[in-house]
């Protein structure tokens, strides 16, 4: 998008498939490099001190850059915008999300918990390197002094970090876009979706429950691989959903063109999903979201306008909606065509990149103030 626009964009990327490598010793190495990487700052300010960036957007230092780039720019004066893809600042886990549910016991600013529960990957020794990072720049002021300013992809995830500390004043939002932009479809819908990560926390099983319980007769779709497919499976044919077919990890492409001949999106997750980028290629289709009533979900999906909210975990109120979906499809059609309007408002590449540029801007005439 940028590029497109303009600008020139020189990108430095780490793979954390590297971290794989690193056996024994090495791995020693490796929870120090994720503190403060002395070798990854030196190549940082090498590319600095040569292209001269007016500014450095930074999306992600976990696991292979680490946070020792902030260090670097404001060495050279270089202004810092991040990304808060997710909560990991606040969260070792990243997700607020534990033992099947949200859990915010590190947000007041103690990272014991997590370490206690091993929250990362379920080992207490990586949870604590993780913990050590967060302690370690926030002690050493990090966040507050080496980032002129904070990008959070909703205004539910931007009061999150003030709670945990960021400041306010620096903290904007601007959402995730689509592009290119599918358009408007043509032809009948002909069933229910969901497209996304089969992972405990996405909770597709509350809403194989609600077809079982409402005995919807509507077919749904299920697209997405993950760790939970085989046990979905099972229960769906349990369940005796003959209608309910699992469709696999599909393309981009393949899952846009299955929201285009859906009649609504079930977004069911149960953690606090940062942003959620199907329901705005859903809203892109002008096929309206049945998504849980909790954080960006329920901030995203305005309820009765551009889709409908169901109470989060809650099976018989996902069917009672669903139901009522089926039964008034003049009022599911109104909802499809505000979503595209609303996507045509907030989501498009080229509002996208206004708001950015924006961003940026403030950003660059902090630094220069």
């Amino acid at each position: 998008m940028l590029e497109r626009a303009g600008h020139r964009v020189i990108t430095f990327c780490q793979s954390n498939w590297e971290a794989d490598e690193y056996k024994g010793i090495r791995r020693i190495a490796l929870a120090k490099r994720t503190i403060w990487s002395s070798e990854i700052r030196k190549k940082f300010l090498a590319l600095l001190r040569q292209d001269r960036p007016d500014l450095v957007h930074v999306h992600n230092t976990f696991v292979m850059i680490s946070p020792s780039i902030y260090s670097a720019c404001s060495a050279e004066g270089i202004p810092v915008v991040q990304t808060l893809h997710n909560f990991r600042l606040l969260c070792p886990a990243a997700t607020f999300f534990r033992n099947g549910k949200v859990c915010e016991e590190c947000l007041p600013g103690s990272l014991w918990p997590s370490v206690e529960h091993a929250c990362y990957r379920g080992s207490r020794t990586a949870t604590a390197v993780i913990a050590g990072m967060l302690a370690y720049h926030r002690a050493r002021g990090t966040w507050h002094n080496e980032i002129s300013c904070f990008i959070a992809l909703t205004e539910f995830a931007r009061q999150k970090f003030i709670q945990g500390g960021l400041p306010a004043d620096r903290i904007f939002v601007k959402p995730n876009f689509v592009d290119p932009d599918p358009g408007e479809p043509i032809g009948e819908r002909e069933y229910a979706l969901f497209a996304g990560r089969l992972s405990p926390e996405k909770r597709v099983s509350t809403v194989l429950e609600a077809w079982r319980r409402g005995r919807l007769s509507i077919p749904l779709l299920i697209a997405g691989g993950g760790p939970d497919r085989r046990h979905l499976e099972k229960q769906a044919a349990a369940a005796g959903l003959g209608h309910i077919q699992f469709l696999g990890q599909l393309s981009r492409e393949a899952t846009v063109a299955a929201i285009r001949k859906a009649r609504f999106l079930v977004f069911s997750s149960e953690w606090y999903e940062n942003f959620g980028l199907t329901m705005v290629e859903a809203f892109a289709c002008c096929t309206p979201v049945i998504a849980s009533d909790l954080g960006a979900m329920k901030e995203i999906v305005q309820n009765g306008k551009t889709g409908l909210h169901f109470a989060v975990g809650d099976p018989d109120d996902l069917a009672r909606k669903i139901e009522w979906a089926q039964t008034h499809p003049e009022e599911m059609r109104a909802m499809g065509m505000e979503a595209r309007r609303e996507y045509e408002t907030k989501y498009t590449a080229d509002r996208n990149y206004s708001m950015l540029l924006a961003i940026y801007e403030w950003a660059m005439k902090q630094g220069t103030s």
